[in-house]
């Protein structure tokens, strides 16, 4: 027994030499290329570049949004720590910023001035990168994303392309040696067909008017193009708001504010009864079916009856009076009820609807943004088919002073005004500058098949509004002149109307027609539950005209 346990030793040694040679035998040589790649993946990391996102800027080059770099402090497992930049730099020259990391944070310079327009940035979710196929285009949880605005039409361009890091680091994952690097390719700068300084009239101009709680619209465009100037919806929000991911409370107040809907996008997505504004359209219909000329003459009595029902002038309803005999033009000016209820029953529900498409009210415009809605303009067989009921005389009433089953955007009343402006032609509107670089657009617009001296006789009857004697008194003494069309909708609670104030300029009669009353700018003001459009809307439209034709 003495000389066998020696033995026995002797062969466990042996037999443990055996198993541990094996397995050696295995990790080098059988599963030593594998076990080379593994221990080279935990050695040697890709970290991600973010590509920076491209500018957003004016049409006159000011920045509406950039990005800011923010200094953090990477703890595994706990949240990163934010350092100021001088932090930052001193740990740089220390030595000491193995652990810092600098990441690029949106900032919007106008902050709820021009949110509509711009949009805001969201993180992708997990449903995006699958069923919407978002990992496929290099997104990753975490990535930002362009959500509305102009950061969601042109999140291709602006995103830009994200570069990458190959390091080497030890057993405690901190970085001893960088490898190689894959540059970024930053996102394309836009320059914006907008105007900082008239976007920002035009929201002070608004607050001012309704004292900062009102809810409507100021939107601006070049006729001549379709370039949009001003582009403001009230109320707005703060799109900075949803880049914090400390605290978050300010903006589910937004997201809940089902009283005041912020987020809505009123310039394209609100829809609102256009009141007289439409009378625009009615008159061109009726110019051009025939049934009126400039010269033909129709009495306004205050009233009109049929039947049991009453249909009512502003005029007489406010102050007992009547216009007597008048003709377009001063119908226009005047914005006389009795007359376009006439002309309504002149040509006819269908003829007004079929001018009505002509004038592209009963789709949606193109611009460049998500989530625009059509106009409607309602037709017999339409409320035949969802009301049941047959049309009525009293509808072509309402229908011809743009009341009752009608609804349009802000932006859809601002093309129907910028049909006169532009002399018969429809301008796809846009938020970039056309021309400019990195701008996918050129100019495109459309003639409607107006017959141009009718669109004379629309137009000094709106040149008439905002002269002495016209509806729009804000602009009796306004150089250049203006031509322009009140509106004051009824919102169907008998109470409120909507006030709406249409407009461009230069306006010149037409024996002083040229280059120099070329019109260079549509305003339209819309003020929900305003009041009347002359001495709500009017006012605030005045000031942007005023900054648009300031001296410099």
């Amino acid at each position: 027994m003495q000389q066998f346990r020696p033995t026995l030793l002797l062969v466990i040694l042996l037999l443990s030499f055996l198993v541990l040679l094996s397995r050696l035998f295995q990790l080098q040589v059988i599963e030593g290329r594998i076990n080379r790649i593994l221990a080279d993946t935990n050695r040697i990391q890709k970290i991600k570049v973010e590509a920076p996102r491209g500018f957003l800027l004016d049409r006159h080059g000011q920045a509406l949004a950039i990005n800011e770099p923010i200094y953090e402090i990477e703890k595994p497992g706990e949240k990163p720590e934010i350092i100021s930049r001088e932090k930052a730099l001193e740990r740089q020259a220390e030595g000491n910023d193995k652990d810092l990391k600098i990441a690029l944070k949106r900032r919007y310079l106008g902050g709820e001035t021009f949110a509509h327009a711009l949009g805001y940035l969201g993180e992708v979710t997990a449903e995006e990168l699958t069923q919407g196929k978002r990992d496929l285009r290099g997104y990753v949880a975490g990535d930002w994303l362009g959500r509305e605005g102009l950061e969601a039409k042109y999140e291709e361009l602006l995103r830009g392309r994200e570069g990458s890091e190959l390091v080497e680091v030890d057993t405690m994952g901190e970085i001893i040696r960088r490898m190689g690097r894959i540059l970024p390719s930053p996102g394309k700068t836009l320059t914006l067909a907008l105007d900082k300084n008239l976007q920002e009239t035009a929201k002070t101009a608004f607050d001012k008017v309704t004292e900062g709680k009102g809810k409507g619209v100021v939107v601006a465009t070049n006729p001549q193009n379709g370039e949009i100037l001003a582009f403001y919806s009230s109320p707005s929000f703060d799109p900075n708001l949803f880049l914090k991911t400390d605290d978050r409370r300010e903006l589910v107040k937004i997201i809940q504010d089902e009283e005041n809907l912020p987020l809505l996008n009123r310039v394209i997505s609100g829809l609102y009864p256009p009141g007289s504004t439409f009378k625009i359209v009615t008159s061109t219909a009726a110019l051009e079916e025939g049934k009126i000329t400039a010269s033909t003459l129709i009495n306004d009595p205050g009233v009109i009856y049929n039947g049991s029902f009453k249909y009512a002038n502003w005029y007489y309803t406010s102050y007992g009076k009547t216009e007597g005999e008048i003709n377009v033009v001063k119908a226009l000016a005047r914005s006389t009820d009795t007359f376009f209820y006439k002309v309504g029953e002149m040509v006819g529900p269908e003829k007004i609807n079929e001018w009505a498409k002509k004038f592209n009210l009963e789709q949606t415009t193109g611009i460049d943004l998500p989530g625009e809605l059509s106009g409607f303009v309602a037709t017999p067989e339409w409320k035949e088919k969802n009301r049941g009921e047959p049309w009525f005389l009293g509808n072509t009433y309402h229908l011809a002073i743009g009341q009752g089953d009608i609804s349009l955007t802000p932006l859809g009343v601002n093309l129907m005004t910028a049909v006169v402006a532009s002399g018969g032609k429809i301008c796809t509107p846009r938020m970039l500058k056309i021309g400019a670089e990195n701008t996918p657009y050129q100019a495109d617009c459309q003639e409607i098949g107006v017959n141009q001296k009718y669109l004379e006789i629309i137009k000094k009857g709106m040149i008439g509004a905002c002269e002495t004697g016209g509806t729009a008194f804000p602009f009796f003494d306004f150089k250049p002149q203006v031509a322009c069309k009140t509106g004051t909708a009824e919102t169907g609670d008998g109470k409120n109307t909507h006030a709406w104030f249409t407009a461009f300029a230069p306006a010149c009669a037409e024996a002083s027609a040229g280059k120099a009353c070329e019109p260079e700018i549509v305003v339209t003001v819309l003020v929900e539950n305003g009041g009347e459009g002359s001495s709500v809307a009017a006012p605030i439209a005045k000031e942007v005209f005023k900054e648009y034709f300031k001296e410099d």
